[in-house]
C-alpha cells in the first residue's frame, strides 16, 4: 500500500518553492514539493496531476471537471433531436435541473410550433 512521504505545499508554499527550485525538472519538483508516495520496494511515485492542480489552485485558477456535466462527459446543449421512431428524449441533466422526479406527470400543450410541458396540477398558476 502506498503512503505519503510528507505533507505537501499549497498556496504561496508551494509557488515560493517552485521558483526557488526552477532548476529541477518536473517530477523532482513535484518531489521536492512533497506530491509522492512511497510505493512498492520504498521507490517514491510522483503525482504530477496531484502536483499540477495544487499548482493551478495556488496561482488563483480553478479547473473543475465536474461542473456542468450530466455524469457522462457531456455538457448539457438544451437542444434535443427528434429520433427515427418519432420519440424525443430529455436526459437526466435537464430533469434533475428542475427536481423532478421518477412518476411526475405533466399535460402536453400543443402550439402552432411548439410544445409546452406542463406539471400536472400546476396549469393554473401557468395560465
Amino acid at each position: 500500500m502506498a503512503t505519503k512521504s510528507k505533507e505537501c505545499l499549497t498556496g504561496k508554499e508551494l509557488l515560493k518553492a517552485v521558483k526557488e527550485n526552477d532548476s529541477l525538472s518536473k517530477r523532482e519538483l513535484a518531489k521536492e514539493c512533497g506530491y509522492y508516495t512511497a510505493g512498492k520496494g520504498g521507490k517514491p511515485r510522483v503525482n504530477l496531476a496531484e502536483f499540477y492542480d495544487a499548482l493551478l489552485s495556488a496561482k488563483g485558477i480553478q479547473l473543475d471537471p465536474e461542473k456542468n456535466k450530466d455524469g457522462r462527459g457531456r455538457e448539457a446543449s438544451y437542444t434535443v433531436t427528434v429520433h427515427k421512431n418519432g420519440q424525443i428524449v430529455i436526459g437526466s441533466a435537464y430533469t434533475s435541473e428542475m427536481g423532478l422526479q421518477p412518476g411526475d406527470e405533466f399535460q402536453i400543450k400543443m402550439g402552432y410550433k411548439h410544445i409546452r410541458l406542463v406539471k400536472s396540477g400546476e396549469e393554473d398558476a401557468e395560465e
